[in-house]
């Protein structure tokens, strides 16, 4: 279906409950329903946004256009949770109704502030020639959750030397001040980012640009987030319009960071090392971090992409959201490791042990298609070896350790309905190791693939068969040890929309 303009940016309200109705039919009818993901209840979710705790919950939105699976009049859903793993659905966050958010309530942050949670948000605008007018935007929510927007835009203008690709703000405070990086498009068409400062999150006062030694790196850096760990200081973005070098940058945007000394905001300059992909997978996009009580900081991506068709298309939804990953550094890199609450999920454990030489094996216990799984191989002297998930005999989907060229290699070829084929089937990083620990969350349709305790994930999605359930293990031109424990997941009862399609059309929520 070709979505006219006109259909892109209708309101919830003109859609009404009879359309909403049958698309959420529709939706629930779909065969690649998640269970333990965070997915919109109709239309298409992308970045997450707002990540934070606040009166004693961890708050998480989304950007959402409610009518379909494509982007257009995005609002901001609003999840939240007391553990980050049973999520309650809060209802619409933000509603674009107003002059700077007319044609979309993008993407941006929050902070607490004076005991209330401060969003602050990137309202988008058309005029009547179609040309954008960015605005920077505040809405407030209290203990209860109510949230109110301001009557104006706290920033309105872009400044001299940048397009109107202008968002993102990501907010953080220091002593008094509080400082936001934005994503921005210098007027030659190449990617930065931006600070901003203020007293009080309603004057912004422009710094200028924060300068690096990425010049130029893309045409566009979408999603900043800086933050300080270990001592380091860490700037994640997404970089669009970078060519692929090797095994890297193979999808269609990219998201990744850099680490080195904290963010001078006087001189407005990070001395860091270089880029790195943050997942080494096909469907990552526009990460978001938060810290929580505990000092954790925790991320949480988009499993997507933009400007590629999925197959649940058809089905009137797309997408959904990782699950939430705590940051370390180890070696000058940010490691990722799922969160510990995540093991709230588990029920029934089954293990297996074994050496394989040359050969692929199944074991008893060893299907599904909702579990975690930990293996970890060791005395290896194969040339690879690896584990084949999602079998039935006509799909798979291979994961590898190359031994020979040290690579991890994920295999998506045969997983079942293709999506983004134009941008390859295969993804591969370098690692050299002597043991490799695979950590798999597998759902309905993605895997999440942590390595060596977070040194490289892989989050994809994956289209194959209910009955495409079998998982084996393998191992060639050598031999193999073993240990693997999985557990069946149980569905999180509290995830996805839920709503009565007429009161949501009035927003009655």
């Amino acid at each position: 279906m070709e979505w006219t303009k006109e259909q892109r940016y209708r309101t919830l309200k003109e859609a009404g409950g009879d359309e909403m109705a049958e698309l959420k039919a529709r939706v629930d009818s779909c065969p690649w329903r998640q269970m333990f993901h965070i997915q919109p209840g109709t239309g298409l979710l992308n970045d997450p946004n707002g990540f934070s705790y606040y009166n004693g919950e961890y708050h998480l939105f989304y950007q959402w256009f409610p009518l379909g699976p494509v982007h257009g009049l995005k609002y901001w859903y609003h999840m939240k949770s007391k553990d980050l793993v049973h999520w309650d659905d809060a209802g619409v966050g933000l509603e674009p109704n107003d002059y700077y958010d007319s044609h979309g309530a993008y993407s941006g942050s929050a902070i607490e502030h004076e005991g209330k949670l401060h969003l602050l948000y990137t309202g988008n605008t058309r005029d009547e020639n179609w040309v954008r007018h960015p605005y920077q935007c505040l809405a407030v929510m209290d203990e209860k959750g109510n949230i109110s927007k301001l009557d104006k835009a706290v920033i309105s203008s872009v400044p001299a030397g940048y397009t109107d690709h202008f968002r993102d703000p990501k907010v953080w405070k220091e002593g008094d001040t509080f400082y936001a990086v934005i994503g921005a498009q210098r007027t030659d068409e190449t990617g930065c980012i931006v600070l901003y400062s203020s007293p009080d999150l309603l004057d912004w006062t422009f710094e200028g640009e924060i300068g690096t030694n990425l010049n130029p790196f893309g045409y566009m850096w979408e999603c900043p987030d800086y933050f300080e760990l270990q001592n380091h200081g860490v700037l994640i973005f997404s970089p669009q319009g970078l060519a692929p070098v090797g095994d890297k940058y193979q999808n269609i945007y990219q998201s990744g960071y850099i680490i080195g000394e904290t963010l001078n905001v006087q001189q407005k300059t990070l001395k860091h090392g270089d880029f790195i992909e943050l997942d080494r997978g096909f469907d990552f996009y526009a990460p978001q971090t938060m810290v929580d009580p505990n000092g954790r900081r925790i991320l949480v991506g988009w499993m997507g992409l933009p400007e590629i068709e999925y197959p649940t298309d058809r089905n009137g939804w797309a997408h959904c959201l990782t699950l939430p990953r705590e940051l370390s550094i180890r070696n000058g890199k940010l490691i990722q490791q799922p969160v510990a609450e995540l093991q709230a999920l588990r029920g029934p454990e089954t293990k297996a042990e074994d050496t394989i030489r040359n050969e692929s094996k199944t074991y008893d216990g060893f299907t599904g298609t909702a579990y975690e799984m930990v293996c970890e191989f060791t005395n290896i002297d194969a040339a690879e070896f690896g584990i084949e998930f999602r079998v039935s005999e006509q799909e798979k989907t291979v994961l590898t350790y190359d031994a020979a060229a040290k690579k991890v290699i994920l295999d998506r070829t045969l997983s079942g309905e293709e999506v983004g084929a134009d941008y390859g089937t295969i993804r591969k990083c370098e690692m050299d190791a002597a043991k490799v620990k695979f950590h798999l969350f597998v759902d309905v349709s993605s895997v999440e693939i942590f390595i060596n305790d977070g040194e490289e994930v892989f989050t994809s999605r994956i289209f194959p068969q209910e009955d495409s359930d079998g998982i084996r293990f393998f191992a060639s031109g050598g031999s193999a040890a073993f240990q693997a424990v999985k557990w069946n997941l149980r569905q999180n009862p509290e995830e996805g929309q839920r709503y009565d399609c007429n009161e949501m059309a009035m927003l009655g929520k």
